[in-house]
């Protein structure tokens, strides 16, 4: 057994693990073990490593950032009984990594170290890990080699079950890149993704490629594999007794504020992505961060300051913090085809061109911290807002034989979502909806969030039946915490000291404000397309773009990457593709840029669909990486020549 790390010096998140397990030879496993590393080595700055276990038949790979927490991989046993690679971060109490830390320290490189003592002092784990992961476990004692996950399914973890191997890896392209079998388009995977957004229950975009279930502790035995053990169930957090409604509260607070350190725990410096709502407010009057030690920014608008950036500022001011906005601009828009084509590459197509400003100012949000703290999965949790439901495609762009799939996946939809609002939130709309933004932008930087922590989840879940949103809690959460940012309005107008009718003044205008702006953003209405062409001389859009919203596709598809529509969707490939209809899609492509129809979401989807298939089905085997990752996987082929 050996393992040789390759490591980097500049800072960014990492993909994950890639691995195998099989009977076959070294010879025949070594090989595609590298290439499915080198498949993930998408910038300059990862590190990566192998370690090789050829008698029990297992290679296992890894991409991560050095100074991170699953740097220094693997966790080697002292005495060389057991071996941990690790992926992504684990937020457990801190006495007991304290305690294990000290009796445990197996690697001085590596700050995941005393994931061996809670391997070996439990028979659950990894229950008790408390974070967003995956990785796997070999130990030479037992014969066992287990693959795990975190209980949301958040670290995803691809698989692919041949007559040769069991294949593993953090991204679809890293199985497609050593089982062309794979490169195959899954039609009702399809339909979900253009029906809902995302696709559902553990399928992917690719033909025998799924998803590792959440909660995840699969084993294998002789490269075989042996058993698949759950670990945990919703069902466990969802039959707790609901609590009364200051009860409810007041343990909720307890949770929160006892917990929140462990998210700024760790040498690298962080920022705080800050909007203009709630949930990043939470963050600040909780944790009360020194002045001067949590730089704050906002993603803004090209047109104007929107709501986010006047309140964040605010909220900066009032903690001390020093405050940045990131704007998507025409710096971005002159080099939208890359960007969009890179976003599609790099989350496997999980995630649409509409990403790709994220992907540029991720970017830019690295210069600032490594680490990015965010409220994300907050008003999923505490509020129950939805992100995510079936949505009917524009009539005509897509073939009869293939709408049978997206109203198929409508109906699914309709069958699986639970009615808890929290087990929704956490267990199918993160995991499947969310998860594409996040793997995107932890890409740039690692992603960091109080609110999907196991404590909060499962207090969440004892709301009182009937408010099950907890209507104040978020608002109480503030003014508890720092009652000087309860007298800042939010983006839609809530808190604040101006009165009565004075605040429900200010809510109703911003209110009004921000369905304006969708009506005249990606959410106008066909007839009032039609009217605001006639007019289209006024750009009457300029009144209301720009106030709430930081990106505006609308427009940006009708003028300034109109060029890169047309030549993308009106092009003979794309024309040609089984499930669309070619008359369909070209009255939809000229209604949009002519500026009489508004198509957005439907660009969005075909604009992605066809990036699907010119990245990863189009190429062939041997033609593994895009123009843009043909540097990085040459570079990383060199690293890994060191194994051979």
């Amino acid at each position: 057994m050996r393992g040789r790390r390759r490591r980097r010096k500049v800072p960014s998140e990492m993909p994950g693990i890639v691995g195998l397990i099989t009977r076959r030879p070294r010879e025949w496993a070594e090989p595609r073990l590298r290439r499915m590393v080198s498949s993930l080595c998408h910038e300059s700055f990862y590190s990566s490593g192998c370690w090789i276990s050829a008698p029990q038949g297992v290679y296992v790979g890894w991409i991560a950032r050095q100074g991170s927490f699953s740097d220094g991989m693997p966790v080697r046993e002292k005495a060389g009984g057991a071996v941990i690679v690790f992926s992504g971060e684990d937020f457990s109490e801190q006495d007991t990594v304290k305690a294990l830390g000290g009796a445990w320290r197996v690697s001085e490189s590596s700050p995941a170290s005393y994931l061996m003592g809670l391997y070996r002092q439990s028979s659950s784990f990894p229950e008790e890990l408390n974070g967003k992961f995956h990785g796997i476990v070999a130990d030479c004692e037992r014969g066992t080699a287990t693959i795990f996950n975190d209980r949301f399914g958040m670290h995803r973890l691809h698989y692919y079950q041949s007559a040769d191997a069991f294949f593993f890896a953090a991204e679809s392209k890293a199985l497609l890149a050593v089982c062309p079998e794979l490169r195959k388009i899954d039609l009702q995977g399809l339909g979900e993704f253009v029906s809902c957004g995302s696709v559902l229950e553990g399928r992917t975009l690719f033909s025998n490629v799924s998803v590792l279930p959440p909660a995840s502790a699969w084993s294998f035995r002789n490269g075989l594999l042996a058993s698949k053990r759950i670990y945990f169930h919703p069902g466990q957090w969802e039959d707790q007794v609901p609590l009364a409604p200051e009860a409810y509260y007041q343990e909720l607070r307890a949770v929160f504020v006892r917990n929140l350190p462990r998210y700024f725990k760790g040498p690298e410096p962080i920022g705080m992505s800050l909007t203009g709502g709630l949930d990043t407010r939470m963050i600040l009057a909780c944790r009360k961060p020194d002045p001067g030690t949590l730089p704050c920014y906002t993603f803004g608008s090209m047109f104007r300051e929107n709501q986010d950036v006047r309140v964040a500022r605010r909220v900066a001011d009032a903690c001390g913090q020093s405050f940045q906005i990131l704007t998507a601009g025409q710096e971005f828009l002159s080099d939208f085809p890359r960007y969009a084509e890179r976003a599609v590459y790099l989350t496997d197509g999980y995630i649409g061109v509409t990403h790709a400003p994220d992907l540029y100012l991720n970017e830019r949000a690295r210069a600032i911290a490594p680490v990015r703290m965010s409220g994300v999965y907050g008003g999923e949790i505490l509020r129950a807002v939805r992100a995510f439901k079936p949505i009917e495609p524009a009539s005509g762009l897509f073939t009869p034989d293939f709408l049978a799939h997206v109203h198929g996946a409508a109906e699914t939809f309709n069958q699986i979502a639970n009615p808890n609002p929290v087990s929704f939130t956490a267990f199918q709309q993160a995991p499947w909806c969310l998860y594409g933004v996040q793997a995107l932008e932890q890409t740039q930087v690692t992603m960091r969030s109080p609110f999907l922590d196991n404590d909060f989840v499962r207090t969440a879940f004892r709301a009182p039946r009937f408010d099950s949103r907890a209507g104040d809690v978020s608002l109480r959460l503030v003014a508890d915490g720092d009652r000087s940012l309860s007298r800042i309005p939010t983006d839609r107008g809530l808190m604040g000291n101006r009165g009565v009718v004075m605040s429900a003044a200010s809510r109703a205008l911003r209110e009004f404000s921000f369905k304006t702006e969708y009506a005249y953003d990606m959410g106008m209405p066909q007839w009032l397309a039609r009217l605001d062409h006639a007019f289209l001389p006024f750009h009457f859009e300029r009144l209301f773009l720009g106030r709430h919203k930081p990106f505006h596709f609308r427009v940006w598809y009708r003028d300034a990457l109109a060029n890169s529509v047309r030549d993308m969707l009106l092009d003979s490939r794309s024309l040609s593709r089984p499930y669309i209809d070619r008359k369909g899609l070209e009255s939809i492509v000229e209604g949009h840029l002519r500026g009489d129809r508004n198509y957005t979401n439907e660009i969005h989807k075909v604009m992605t669909l066809e990036l699907v298939h010119r990245l990863f089905i189009d190429h062939h085997a041997e033609d593994e990486g895009t123009p843009i990752t043909n540097k990085c996987h040459a570079e990383t082929e060199s690293g890994l020549s060191q194994l051979r």
